[in-house]
């Protein structure tokens, strides 16, 4: 079902997106055959220097420029009692980024990446999903459109990651409209819920996914209808990346669930992206098997905010280093494979 104007642009979008460059990966892999080590013995590194050069459409890519993006707001649903903290203390973590006391500012200083935060109207928190559609089509639209902005100024890897208290349920309520099962198969303690704010996520979920039903066979319907202005924007932010050649990394499960949303609306939208992480929420892993990702690390992190992505984007700077300082056999003067 399409509503109007706003999301046929972003569907236009999805249909003019650029390609992977196929030249620029094939000089990475004549490189990495010259390099001072076995075949393959970097595992996944290799891979990542391809995906960055594929994206990036160099022969030597380059990690100079990275920035990440945590985007912030507020959710109606909060009022089911789904949450363990206060919603007031989504705006308390933002200034808290922005004085540089949060995990992902110490992330970011320790592999020098940027750090961009975006408020999404905090004050006005979206409508309870459980009772009425959570935006509208124009706000939703409007709202990834601003969430392109976070590579406004240029950058060479994107890591996208949010805060908003409630948002677990909205990534639960998002993967449910998307993908089916059950709400128990994709609700968790998010922030510390104990088990019977579990069993009012799983409910608020269930009503929220069943009040909805009937608008949800467009992808981009469910992000209105169940999503949340964070996920809007983060949805927006990996499009916009794609449309200017720029590699994402993927944070924790809420992101995730923003990125679902493109992977539903269109098979390759996500091929620009690497999933940073599997987080300790449960039905993360579940959800990167929808969206056919494998993560580069799992060391149980559940704390959002970009942190896992920031984490990630330390070992991609190492692969590209890697990649393009190593020695050859040839100017190092050893003998090859016979």
């Amino acid at each position: 079902m399409t509503t109007g104007l706003p999301f046929d642009d972003i569907r236009n979008l999805l249909n003019t997106m650029p390609q992977a460059d196929a030249s620029a990966v094939a000089k990475v892999r004549a490189r990495d055959a010259e390099l001072t080590k076995p075949p393959g013995s970097l595992g996944r590194l290799e891979e990542i220097v391809a995906w960055l050069a594929a994206w990036q459409g160099r022969d030597l890519p380059k990690v100079e420029r990275p920035v990440v993006a945590v985007f912030a707001g507020n959710h109606g649903v909060v009022a089911q009692g789904v949450a363990a903290y206060p919603q007031s203390v989504t705006a308390q973590m933002v200034a808290n980024f922005q004085h540089g006391g949060a995990a992902v500012n110490q992330i970011c200083k320790t592999f020098d990446l940027g750090l961009k935060v975006f408020e999404l109207a905090l004050e006005l928190p979206t409508r309870d999903i459980t009772q009425d559609a959570a935006l509208d089509e124009d706000a939703c639209a409007a709202t990834m459109a601003y969430g392109m902005e976070a590579i406004a100024g240029g950058c060479d890897l994107l890591c996208i990651g949010e805060m908003g208290i409630g948002n677990t349920t909205i990534a639960a309520a998002l993967a449910h409209g998307l993908y089916g099962g059950t709400a128990e198969d994709w609700v968790g303690p998010g922030t510390g819920v104990d088990a019977e704010g579990l069993k009012r996520k799983a409910d608020a979920v269930r009503r929220a996914v069943a009040l909805h039903q009937p608008h949800l066979g467009d992808p981009l319907e469910v992000l209105r209808r169940l999503g949340g202005r964070e996920l809007a924007a983060m949805a927006g932010a990996i499009l916009g990346a794609r449309m200017q050649n720029v590699p994402v990394l993927i944070d924790g499960y809420v992101a995730t669930a923003a990125a679902a949303v493109l992977h539903r609306a269109h098979p390759a939208a996500l091929d620009h992206c690497m999933a940073a992480h599997v987080s300790a929420e449960p039905a993360h892993r579940a959800l990167l098997a929808k969206i056919g990702k494998v993560p580069l690390l799992d060391l149980g992190m559940r704390l959002g905010e970009a942190s896992g992505a920031a984490l990630a984007a330390g070992i991609v700077k190492a692969a590209v280093n890697t990649h393009a300082n190593m020695a050859t056999f040839a100017s190092a003067g050893v003998s090859g494979k016979d």
